[in-house]
């Protein structure tokens, strides 16, 4: 045990290491079985003490209690059969006729104009995978114009402002504005906010973005006690992408929204070097289906493709995700003799659209139902790295509350790019991602009557389109009709 010092920090004598904690938070860390966390407190120095009192007193126990108690408890109950999500809920890329589709775009326009959409931002996560400490909006994939994943995102939003007010006669791009929602978490805050000042917020008006955190949640043992990361420290983890609803309840962010007039909510995650970020065509089939949620999916690659998909849960029950590893194998490979495709096809890639309405009924209820999934992981601590579980929502946690839920085919090569390996894996590393990109945008470039040269094979490199130029390969003839571009180049004004 240590010895009590003489002097204290503010240089006045410590009091007797034999002091024992605060009664009234003793009390309460009894009541929901938690005082372990003061176990070692003989052992802690005046200022370490402090330190564990205030993150005791930081924690909302009650709710805490709930959630744990909650989750513990819907382990293992029995989920009700799923079945296959009904072809009516699904608009297919072959479906889709070119006239619906120009009068999605232009409902889509019209909606962005009146300023009823918004978009929110997951981005929660550092680039650990990829081998960087940065948020992971902050990674540059090595495309030609060196641009972050924040940057190309705020370029789209930038082209679909000014797209929309020539659509509707604004005198002017600026006097249309998307309000940008971006979710942090502790470890990603200060850097992202930095990240944006320090850019200028690319070309935005900072008084459209706003930045909020999502929470975290203590690590617990098997049996639901909280592990200390220190001697003086309870050890937290965000509470995952799903904890943007309570994080928008408890920021009154819902609140806001709602003051601004905005309707429709468009919600991504950051890892997708080819999000189409406030897509008018998504939002105008959204408002065309008058539905509460949706979600773009894309076709199943493959049975044994390790992504979730959405399912219907029970018979006529709501439409909801199950993760590939909760899919039976003989349910993975079945085909539809109908259609010719997977009878579980459409995995779920984090491109979804929400009312606000339906977010308040969200955010609701899952606080009500309390119910976080585990994960069990290791997690650091005072005897070293301990196995614990750590509990988190997931983003496709809202479908179920959804009364109507619609889902909108994209292609992957167009829409989806994901950021989630250091190169030299397997899947979706940066380099993936920008040839995903640079082969798109080479087939733009090729459709408006642009040529290109390259040094070498075209399927290793390409070109890029800024996203200030053309949001979707559309306005590009003037730029590239009769011209010739060397790959690898940036195409801009």
């Amino acid at each position: 045990m240590r010895e009590p010092s003489s002097v204290g920090l503010d240089g006045n004598a410590v009091v007797s290491s034999l002091m024992p904690p605060p009664q009234h938070l003793l009390e309460r860390l009894k009541d929901y079985g938690q005082e372990d966390a003061f176990a070692l407190w003989d052992e802690l120095s005046l200022e370490e003490r402090d330190l564990l009192v205030k993150d005791i007193e930081s924690l909302d126990l009650p709710r805490i209690e709930r959630i744990i108690r909650c989750s513990l408890r819907s382990q293992g109950l029995p989920t009700a059969a799923i079945e296959p999500v009904p072809e009516s809920s699904v608009s297919t890329v072959e479906e889709r006729t070119i006239e619906e589709r120009e009068r999605w775009w232009k409902m889509g326009l019209k909606a962005v104009s009146d300023g009823k959409l918004a978009v929110l931002l997951l981005s929660g996560g550092q680039g650990t995978r990829l081998g960087s400490s940065d948020p992971k909006g902050c990674f540059n994939i090595g495309l030609p114009s060196g641009k972050s994943l924040f940057q190309l995102q705020a370029e789209r939003i930038l082209c679909v402002q000014r797209l929309a007010a020539q659509a509707t006669n604004e005198s002017s791009a600026s006097s249309v504005q998307i309000h940008w929602y971006i979710m942090t978490s502790p470890f990603t805050d200060d850097a992202t906010r930095k990240f944006f000042e320090s850019h200028k917020f690319f070309g935005l008006d900072p008084e459209q973005v706003t930045f909020f955190q999502q929470g975290t949640i203590p690590c617990v043992s098997k049996n639901g006690r909280f592990i200390m990361e220190t001697a003086y420290k309870v050890a937290k983890a965000p509470d995952g992408n799903g904890g943007v609803y309570s994080a928008l309840k408890y920021s009154r962010l819902l609140e806001d929204m709602a003051s601004r007039g905005i309707k429709y909510i468009d919600c991504y995650g950051v890892d997708n070097a080819l999000v189409r970020v406030a897509d008018p065509t998504f939002l105008g089939y959204f408002i065309d289906k008058g539905v509460a949620a949706a979600a773009k999916v894309v076709r199943k690659a493959y049975p044994q493709e390790k992504v979730g998909v959405f399912v219907r849960r029970g018979k006529g029950g709501p439409l909801t995700v199950v993760e590939y590893s909760e899919l039976d194998q003989s349910l993975a490979s079945a085909v539809n003799q109908e259609t010719g495709r997977l009878r579980f096809c459409w995995s779920n890639v984090c491109l979804h659209m929400f009312t606000l309405d339906f977010l308040n009924q969200v955010a609701n209820g899952l606080e009500k139902d309390s119910i976080y999934h585990f994960a069990e992981k290791k997690i650091p601590s005072i005897h070293g790295f301990t196995m614990g579980l750590k509990l988190e929502q997931f983003i496709f946690d809202a479908f179920p509350y959804a009364p109507t839920t619609a889902l909108f085919e994209v292609l992957r090569e167009e829409e989806f790019a994901p950021v989630k390996n250091a190169n030299g894996s397997n899947f979706d590393t940066p380099d993936s991602a920008r040839l995903l990109v640079l082969r798109l945008h080479s087939r733009w470039v090729a459709a408006a009557g642009g040529f290109l040269t390259h040094s070498v094979p075209l399927y290793s490199t390409g070109v890029e389109v800024s996203p200030l130029c053309s949001y979707a390969g559309e306005n590009l003839e003037p730029i590239c009709r009769g011209r010739t571009f060397h790959a690898p180049s940036e195409i801009t004004f």
